[in-house]
């Protein structure tokens, strides 16, 4: 028989907090992680604010959520003493400052540690991930720091293949878990298992178990999709209440993040879709967002965060997290936020505006640069029929990011906004970030505008939070929408930042920049 076991140093740690803590502080992999850290500190396209893996690659993000209070980040960890993906691991107090912790869950009988969620319960928190090679696994820990995981029955509990009989009426691939009248329930993604073109199919198979290590599988789960395509998988799916609806977020390797939102028929176990809508608005590959992971946020919402890939060889590390996005629902409308924590980084404020653009001009805003920022901003489009942000830009503008306004300019909308319905001829405002003169160096890959659609109200202002980090820009818009992008600009001087009302005048409201604190200080 193979042995699997992981070629990285495992410990078994203590089991209350101050005992943990000072293990920690003395121990070898612990060590080695801060280390590897402090290396990668002068790479000038590291992150200042976003989370980075300690070491080597990352992936997905997994099984984000608040314990004992405390948020813990698990992500897929690629260790560079054995190239299998583990669970990396991070613990935060407020979703922004992140600290390192050893890997979580380490491959063997499985030969990855693939993609899954945590459900918290009051004495524990259950991880339900792939394992491949296996099938789905379970495990658990109830320590402080969530250190020590001990596998449910050391197998997977829902394996790949029936050992005998006929084939199985479902696939397994990356799970969620949830909780409901004293029964968990899991949601897998996979293929569909019959007829001659084995499809993929967004998450759909649904399982039950009364004690974690026996489970059922019921029927498939999602009931008026009109939203995914023909293609989409359902790669780390995520399936929880927000509101008074549900939301399964989930990523598909052909399309992108995407989320699903309806009603929970707890009696018929179906979700019965009434809306749906993209995180992704272009390939995920290269500089893009890629897959979610979601938690409640214990006030009706969830807490939201994606893993971004790179579009630049690295030295030795790849990948990253995005901001955490807090996400609510008002009827079929999702809204997207930047966590409230990230205003503790603000440094150095710098007001500006009320400030008039003229038609076709650039204006450099004096005062206003850098490579690790947040600008805050409310603009009236009037009837500039596009206005545009161009943060760090080169003062020829041999190199910038541009970030573009197009009102009405997308497909018609006939959703409800503040109370009000769009009658015909009104179409979504669209926001696109365009990376084509990001960078001048020859390695970085290209990418098309990153451009998703949101609705305006008549007379409406835009309000922005635009946040960069040296190789990141993230755009939230109106708390409608959120995008981002990985940029790498060549230059030294490229730090300026410059508005621009292409067509007709328009007018900047108020506009504040900060400076961003680094989490690793």
């Amino acid at each position: 028989m193979t042995d699997r076991r992981s070629l990285v140093p495992a410990y078994t740690f203590p089991t209350t907090l101050e005992e943990q803590e000072a293990a920690l502080a003395t121990n070898p992999l612990m060590r080695r992680l801060i280390e590897y850290r402090k290396s990668y500190a002068g790479d000038r396209y590291r992150p200042a604010y976003h989370y980075v893996n300690p070491e080597s690659v990352l992936n997905d993000p997994n099984g984000l959520c608040r314990w004992q209070g405390r948020w813990h980040l698990f992500y897929q960890a690629n260790p560079p003493d054995d190239s299998r993906w583990h669970w990396g691991h991070a613990v935060s107090d407020d979703l922004v400052r992140w600290r390192d912790l050893p890997y979580a869950i380490y491959p063997g009988p499985e030969h990855d540690c693939y993609s899954g969620t945590t459900l918290v319960e009051d004495d524990r928190v259950i991880a339900m991930y792939h394992g491949t090679q296996a099938g789905n696994m379970v495990a658990v820990s109830s320590d402080p720091l969530l250190l020590n995981w001990e596998k449910v029955a050391n197998k997977a509990v829902i394996p790949i293949a029936a050992p005998d009989g006929p084939a199985l009426p479902y696939n397994v691939f990356d799970p969620c878990i949830w909780r409901k009248d004293g029964v968990y329930y899991s949601l897998s993604a996979g293929k569909k298992p019959e007829g001659p073109v084995r499809m993929p199919v967004r998450a759909n198979y649904l399982f039950r178990s009364r004690d974690l290590e026996h489970w059922e599988y019921m029927h498939p789960f999602i009931e008026g999709d009109l939203f995914t395509l023909v293609g989409d998988d359902g790669a780390c799916p995520y399936f929880w209440p927000i509101g008074d609806r549900h939301i399964l977020l989930f990523f598909s390797h052909m399309s992108g993040g995407q989320y699903l939102l309806g009603d929970y028929d707890t009696e018929r176990d179906k979700f019965v879709v009434t809306h749906g809508a993209k995180f992704n608005f272009g390939a995920a590959t290269p500089c893009g967002v890629h897959a979610p992971s979601a938690t409640p946020d214990g006030e009706g919402g969830l807490i939201a965060i994606f893993n971004m890939n790179a579009g630049k060889p690295t030295r030795d590390w790849n990948q990253l997290m995005t901001l955490p996005r807090r996400l609510t629902v008002d009827g079929d409308d999702l809204s997207i936020e930047p966590v409230e924590a990230l205003k503790s980084l603000r440094r150095d404020e710098r007001r500006l505006g009320p400030l008039e653009l003229p038609a076709n001009r650039d204006v450099v805003l004096e005062g206003v640069s850098g490579d690790t920022l947040e600008l805050e901003a409310e603009i009236d489009l009037q009837d500039a029929p596009t206005v545009e942000l161009s943060v760090l830009r080169s003062p020829r503008r041999e190199e910038l990011t541009r970030i573009s306004f197009y009102k009405e300019r997308g497909f018609p909308a006939a959703r409800q906004i503040e109370g009000g319905v769009f009658g015909p001829g009104i179409r979504e405002t669209l926001v696109s970030i365009d990376t084509s003169y990001s960078s001048t160096a020859a390695d970085v890959l290209s990418r098309p505008p990153e451009t998703a659609p949101f609705s305006l109200a008549e007379g409406e202002p835009l309000r922005l939070r635009v946040f960069v980090d040296r190789s990141v820009v993230e755009v939230f818009v109106n708390g409608r929408q959120a995008l981002g992008v990985r940029v790498y600009p060549e230059r030294e001087d490229s730090l300026g930042v410059s508005l621009r009302s292409q067509g007709a005048p328009s007018t900047v409201r108020s506009l504040t920049a900060w400076t961003m604190a680094s989490i690793w200080d």
